[in-house]
């Protein structure tokens, strides 16, 4: 998930504990003596910001980022979910099974499920959902990321077949959905953990058409989630409030309003002034933020990889070497303490530390190991480099480096910072282009084998399920949406090499003994670094503050909040709380 979202029994809790002390000792702000006694239901009320203009999206066919997932997951479910601990579970499915061959996968509904307007919801919703979300006219920029293993699912995509319904998704009967692969992969269930998966209301797409329906799910229509859509006002704020018919246990709040704020940095001025339940803390307010009484302080980390991407097809970034010295070139330690006051982790990275197949060994690029970089070897790669294209100090191609800094003064100081290394390093002057997060996560995707594409840009990837195929080949391989940065499908000097790394990966994706296979990754791993695929920069910590009274919540590795654990959380008597009269 482009971070704006999943994982093993085992390995995380040592790892929480382990990043927790690297951020701010484990455990933060310990728990008080507060009061967890019920409030009434007219103070059921979870305020709940997100920041950026508006969602991008409420269809779960085209969700990308965190902020537009959470709220699609309040009013939407699929088959398989994750629970608080990052296991996959039935969710719509009661049941699941899979042939002797791996590739025909059988789900069970659960018994008289419905959506939020009693509408019944049967296989055949299940199926619909699933063809929609591949169908051309959706141009869903995931479905095909995520469901590309289904029989079919390539051809819908392209328009070369109409529907894979009877072909790759079978429904024998009310209750039951079959799904047919074309590889064995066991990854398979994770990718269906992905909202793009979920279930829809077909009445509400042919009444309201693929685009408008959003703007009439405050009419009681849409999903089969904990949750509805009580009301919409674009740019301001979404209101949600329990769903009758949710099969599941019930929700104790009554109401969940996530209120919009342009500017990132407001919505802890936000929670300070009583208007919001929980905010992120801007690096500057740490130390004050983990002084508040009764455990509002909270550190939970994230497999989250924040990384700059550079566009092989786009002059100077054809070149491994100009690729490495702009990587070598920047002191991530540095980011790291100075801007992000140690809330952050330096890294090399892609997959990271908690996630299955994480490499202790992995280098940076060129064999240095350290993240603070090696400021005399990246100036020695880019004179190399220069001298390789013939470029000159006057005819070095312009660099632009495009960003969404979304309000956020951690992030322009760290974008800052960067651009101050480049310059004192190589000499290079970079360009910042601080444009809409929308429009960035609509501009990056256009880079796809195209030259004209965004030369240069910064985001950051959230894991979605727990495999190493989640950070490797669905982000680089031949063909991958996701493979925006052009690796193997470009002109530069090593092209032949990085295809011959997508094999690698490709075969780790189908290896059955798990070490081997995780030994594969490592070394599909460790060349994607040195061809500074990514340029990765910190992994991410979750460092927020949440008032008192919210209780319940089970924080995770992707900050995410399942259906069901919708019935643990309430507004308790404690103080101070949000101010919820307006609502």
């Amino acid at each position: 998930m482009r971070s704006g979202t999943k994982f093993v029994k085992g390995i995380l809790p040592t790892f929480f504990c382990l990043l927790t002390l690297l951020l701010v000792g484990c455990g933060g702000a310990q728990q008080g003596a507060v009061s967890t006694t019920r409030a009434d239901d007219s103070k059921q009320v979870f305020i709940w910001p997100s920041s950026g203009n508006d969602l991008k999206t409420i269809d779960p066919a085209l969700s990308t980022d965190g902020g537009s997932i959470a709220a699609i997951d309040l009013v939407f479910t699929g088959l398989l979910q994750l629970d608080n601990k990052l296991q996959i579970h039935d969710q719509l499915a009661a049941s699941h099974s899979v042939s002797s061959d791996g590739l025909i996968w059988t789900f069970k509904l659960r018994p008289n499920l419905k959506f939020s307007d009693g509408t019944p919801l049967t296989s055949a919703d299940v199926a619909y959902s699933i063809d929609r979300a591949l169908q051309p006219r959706v141009k869903s920029a995931v479905a095909l990321t995520y469901m590309g293993l289904i029989k079919g699912a390539p051809e819908l995509a392209a328009g070369k077949v109409k529907t894979i319904i009877g072909d790759g998704i079978l429904t024998p009967d009310p209750d039951t959905v079959v799904i047919i692969t074309t590889q064995k992969a066991s990854y398979f269930l994770e990718e269906l953990t992905y909202s793009c998966s979920y279930v829809i209301e077909k009445g509400m797409i042919e009444k309201y058409g693929d685009l408008n329906f959003v703007d009439h799910l405050s009419q009681g229509i849409g999903g089969a989630g904990p949750f509805m859509v009580s009301k919409y006002e674009h740019g301001k704020a979404i209101e949600f409030v329990p769903n009758p018919h949710y099969y599941g246990p019930k929700p104790q709040l009554k109401k969940i309003v996530i209120p919009f704020y342009k500017q990132a940095d407001t919505i802890y001025k936000a929670y300070q002034t009583g208007q919001v339940d929980q905010s992120n803390v801007p690096s500057a307010h740490i130390d004050a933020a983990k002084a508040l009484p009764e455990g509002q302080f909270h550190s939970i980390p994230q497999l989250w990889i924040t990384y700059y991407g550079m566009n092989y097809l786009v002059k100077p970034f054809n070149n491994i070497k100009i690729r490495q010295a702009f990587a070598l070139a920047i002191n991530k330690e540095t980011l790291a303490h100075n801007t992000y006051k140690d809330k952050v982790i330096a890294t090399n990275h892609i997959v990271p530390q908690g996630m299955p197949g994480y490499d202790a060994d992995l280098t940076g690029p060129a064999g240095v190991k350290s993240p603070a970089g090696d400021p005399k070897l990246a100036k020695q790669l880019l004179e190399e480099g220069m001298k390789d294209e013939g470029y000159t100090a006057s005819t070095f191609p312009s660099v632009t480096f495009t960003v969404a800094t979304n309000g956020s003064s951690d992030t322009r100081n760290e974008l800052q910072a960067v651009q101050q290394m480049w310059q004192s390093v190589l000499g290079i002057s970079v360009k910042l282009n601080d444009i809409d997060y929308g429009k960035l996560l609509s501009d990056v995707p256009a880079a796809l084998n195209n030259p004209n594409g965004v030369q240069m840009f910064a985001l950051g990837w959230v894991a979605d399920y727990p495999d190493p195929q989640d950070w490797l080949t669905l982000q680089f391989d031949k063909g991958s949406p996701n493979n925006v940065v052009n690796y193997g499908q470009n002109h530069s000097a090593n092209a032949s090499q990085q295809q011959e790394t997508q094999k690698l990966m490709e075969q780790a994706d189908s290896t059955q003994d798990q070490a081997q296979r995780m030994k594969l990754y490592n070394q599909a791993e460790q060349q994607l670094v040195n061809d500074v695929v990514w340029l990765p920069t910190v992994q991410v910590g979750s460092v927020i503050v949440r008032k008192p009274c919210v209780v319940g919540i089970a924080d995770n590795a992707q900050s995410m909040i399942p259906p069901d654990d919708w019935t643990n959380i309430y507004i308790s008597t404690a103080t101070p709380c949000a101010d919820t009269s307006q609502y």
